[in-house]
């Protein structure tokens, strides 16, 4: 008799999801309700609780789009979210009776948007090897500009390093900010409007309420020239990863070295004690193309390249499960 049983998140869960959470060895503050539900609005969440007899032992931060679930898309990263000393034959039982679950509920497939792995606290590919087996289509790649913080051979490029210089040159200096308005209104919204014509993904308001929320894993540092704010970046700060999640300067960013300077600041004092430093990705067009340019800034820095895998599996694919043991 099977002892996998899965529910569907409501509230009268909070508590349980967020101490599962918080032990977890492939989560981060992300996973938490309260950042998960700050954009609640613009998703129809479907996250679930995957039990063994009364214990949980895994859950899915999910939300529903027609007739397919996805590892939820308000996030940077997902999948399947896995207790500390859960093993391969518990991982696959329960990504069977997770797909026999959803093909009952009526869905067809599953979009699943891992997480790479250095933010992950114990090996979790389990989920990798099953979309082998599944046949799930691998339908993005995406190039994450990470550097190896505790690699004693970093060196940071002469291009990266002249920029550095430069902002010594123009009296630059990085402050910690708790203040994103800033940042927002005078550099970041400007920027990804004049150059992507696009916003960014957290409105002022929602940073705000998230940094409020997360005091600890979201920091704002900001580079002025004398009281004149000239370019910043956004921190999430995870258990062994500091990231960028926004980075931007002023027209002069080039000239006064200032976001050189900055990340030179981040690497070598602030976050110098973290196993990683992530960039995030320099993609486009679904991981099809590499903004150069980008990638070359970030691999001045040391950085080197971590995949992320995004796969759509269908559900009525969970038989194919049943026969890996031999």
């Amino acid at each position: 008799m099977n002892d996998i049983h899965i529910v569907r998140y409501n509230v009268s869960n909070y508590r349980a999801w967020n101490q599962f959470v918080a032990k977890a060895k492939n989560a981060t503050f992300l996973f938490q309700r309260d950042f998960m539900d700050y954009h609640n609005n613009r998703f129809q969440d479907f996250s679930l609780l995957v039990y063994k007899k009364n214990k949980l032992i895994a859950v899915l931060p999910a939300n529903a789009l027609g007739n397919e679930i996805y590892s939820h898309q308000g996030l940077t990263y997902g999948g399947l979210i896995l207790q500390k000393e859960i093993k391969f034959e518990k991982v696959l039982a329960i990504f069977e009776e997770l797909l026999k679950y959803l093909s009952l509920a009526g869905f067809k497939s599953l979009v699943l948007k891992q997480m790479p792995v250095i933010y992950t606290t114990v090996f979790t590919e389990e989920i990798d090897y099953l979309m082998f087996i599944l046949k799930a289509e691998l339908f993005r790649k995406d190039t994450l500009s990470v550097i190896d913080l505790k690699d004693s051979q970093l060196q940071i490029s002469s291009n990266r390093l002249e920029g550095y210089r430069r902002g010594i040159k123009h009296d630059l200096v990085v402050k910690e900010d708790d203040d994103f308005e800033l940042f927002w209104n005078s550099i970041l919204i400007k920027n990804l409007k004049d150059k992507h014509n696009a916003k960014p993904v957290h409105s002022l308001s929602e940073i705000a309420l998230l940094k409020k929320r997360f005091p600890n894993n979201i920091r704002q540092f900001n580079v002025y020239d004398d009281d004149q704010i000239v370019a910043g970046t956004t921190v999430f700060e995870t258990e062994f990863v500091a990231h960028s999640q926004y980075i931007s300067g002023n027209e002069n960013k080039s000239e006064h070295g200032s976001l050189d300077f900055l990340h030179h600041h981040l690497i070598k004092d602030v976050f110098k004690e973290k196993k990683y430093f992530d960039f995030g990705t320099s993609n486009e067009n679904n991981g099809l193309h590499v903004n150069k340019g980008l990638q070359f800034w970030k691999e001045g820095f040391g950085a080197r390249t971590v995949i992320q895998n995004f796969y759509k599996v269908s559900v009525n694919n969970h038989p194919l499960l049943n026969n890996v043991f031999i």
